[in-house]
């Protein structure tokens, strides 16, 4: 895994490293998202809800994002979306813009040779000379990418007006009509004379 060690130097990028637990390339693709976002629209972290995310994945990315954007589930202001898609779209509450990053497909793409010397590292089949080959093209292959910068691996997508989602609510429980547990009213729906929460609806 090449990550270049002006990266690794930041504190930012290690405060995302602490919160996630190691170091891997999904936590630097939201690390670099996140800076990129917040560069475009020139904003800092959040406080409160004065930003909101929405992620199409639920990878290692999204805890950088996080860390560094200040939205979280327990704010309301991060949102998930099971898309599947190394997609992202950050938006600011004060100038209601967004910007929607996308993994750019060369970054997904991998050339055959280095294929080739993955599958036979990944199966004990190589040669000491095969694995020092296999690790200079990664790392040319690295060092080219992240020469471009955060902009060099995503395709951004500027919204000049985005629906924002609501505030937060903040509205008071009510127990379950059929397990009695407490649930927040907006969270409950009619079964029959009983107000049920998902869990019991589900059964």
């Amino acid at each position: 895994m090449y990550i270049p060690d002006s990266i690794q130097s930041e504190q930012d990028y290690q405060n995302c490293i602490t919160f996630h637990g190691h170091t891997c390339m999904g936590v630097t693709i939201g690390y670099l998202a996140a800076k990129l976002a917040l560069k475009l629209l020139g904003e800092m972290r959040a406080v409160d809800e004065e930003l909101i995310v929405i992620v199409e994945n639920d990878a290692c990315c999204c805890d950088a994002i996080q860390v560094l954007t200040g939205c979280t589930f327990g704010k309301g202001n991060f949102f998930f979306l099971d898309h599947g898609k190394m997609a992202f779209t950050f938006g600011s509450r004060a100038s209601g813009q967004g910007v929607r990053l996308l993994l750019k497909q060369e970054i997904f793409q991998v050339p055959e040779r280095e294929q080739q010397l993955a599958t036979k590292i990944g199966s004990k089949n190589c040669t000491a000379e095969e694995q020092q080959e296999y690790k200079k093209l990664f790392e040319q292959r690295g060092e080219k990418t992240f020469k471009t910068g955060a902009e060099g691996f995503f395709d951004v997508e500027k919204i000049a007006t985005l629906t924002l989602p609501p505030l937060a609510p903040r509205v008071p429980s009510k127990p379950c009509g059929l397990c009695g547990e407490m649930v927040m009213e907006t969270k409950l729906s009619p079964q029959g004379r009983h107000l049920v929460c998902k869990g019991c609806q589900q059964e």
